[in-house]
């Protein structure tokens, strides 16, 4: 059918009948929002990469996850700054670390916001690399008993669900192995299946203190040319029990998410990270964009690729929005 007989504004035309056969839809059960929780009291420092993103302490996130719940947002992304860092990141799995009392903190006072804890060591660890350091390379192998601990600590504090972001090979099989002999069967995975080498990465580092004192992290993460890795990066999880795959970063990796969608029928996260968010951020401070209509649509975007689940810094903003009409 063409023009004149097919005309495609009759509908554009009208706002209500643009909602009726609108193809995507965005809710705010969509949306996860990472937090930084930093050891100390008292503790509020805004990242300054990242306007309206803080590092804080347990009192502070405690109050922002009730924010955040109260705006209908279901979860929350937890990654720590805990008070010293070693070569092992022993805070990681130390049942007092900063990130296993801020769980317990949170499910104490808003019991109904499900908290997910990133699984990695580079926080951790004075060299700031994701896992145990030999002959000038991460091991892959005896980094994966410490990841398991890490997870497992995570849970028996209370975590709703886990999400390794190390990339070692066999990390999904060593956590769930190692949370299923303890009774935590229930407890789902959502794995950093696809995790991109990517520049878009810098305003974490400063956010999580975990910045490589050396070399980077090619050696494990994803080469950004890669399209078809994806798909076995994917598929090793899924096999391994990953409950939920996770593509980071977002925006330059539109084209893997919808390869997943297309080949795969768990569900799926989008990570919209750092870099992403500072780059919105940046422009609409100079009046170059509308901060609104970007998010927005970016985060549309995410879900017409094919993203059941959307991490974002933007996502308090977004819950406002939506709920605003």
């Amino acid at each position: 059918m063409f023009f004149p007989q097919f005309r495609a504004r009759r509908i554009r035309g009208n706002e209500i009948f643009r909602r009726m056969v609108s193809e995507t839809t965005l809710s705010v059960s969509d949306l996860v929002y990472p937090m930084f929780s930093a050891f100390g009291s008292g503790i509020k420092k805004e990242i300054s990469s990242m306007p309206g993103i803080y590092q804080q302490s347990i009192e502070h996130i405690v109050a922002e996850a009730r924010e955040a719940y109260n705006l209908g947002i279901p979860a929350v992304l937890l990654f720590g700054i805990p008070e010293t860092k070693d070569a092992v990141g022993s805070d990681a799995y130390s049942e007092t670390g900063i990130i296993q009392e801020t769980i317990r903190a949170i499910k104490r006072e808003v019991p109904g916001l499900a908290v997910i804890t990133d699984v990695c060591m580079c926080e951790y660890t004075d060299h700031g690399h994701c896992g145990i350091i030999k002959d000038g390379d991460v091991d892959n192998d005896s980094t994966l008993e410490l990841l398991a601990r890490e997870a497992l600590s995570h849970v028996r504090a209370g975590a709703d669900m886990v999400a390794p972001s190390d990339m070692m090979d066999g990390r999904v099989a060593a956590i769930r192995e190692v949370l299923d002999e303890h009774g935590f069967d229930k407890i789902p995975i959502m794995s950093y299946a696809v995790k991109y080498a990517s520049g878009y990465y810098g305003p974490f580092r400063e956010a999580a203190e975990s910045t490589p004192q050396f070399g980077d992290r090619r050696s494990y993460q994803m080469d950004p040319a890669n399209r078809l890795e994806a798909l076995r990066e994917a598929a090793s999880d899924i096999e391994e029990g990953a409950d939920i795959i996770m593509v980071k970063p977002g925006l330059p990796y539109l084209d893997i998410l919808r390869d997943l969608r297309n080949e795969c029928n768990l569900p799926l996260a989008v990570y919209n990270v750092s870099g992403e968010y500072s780059m919105v951020k940046a422009a609409a401070a100079q009046g170059w964009i509308d901060e609104e209509r970007v998010v927005l649509e970016t985060m549309i975007g995410f879900k017409r690729a094919g993203a059941d689940i959307i991490i974002t810094y933007h996502a308090k903003d977004v819950a406002r929005w939506l709920k605003r009409g």
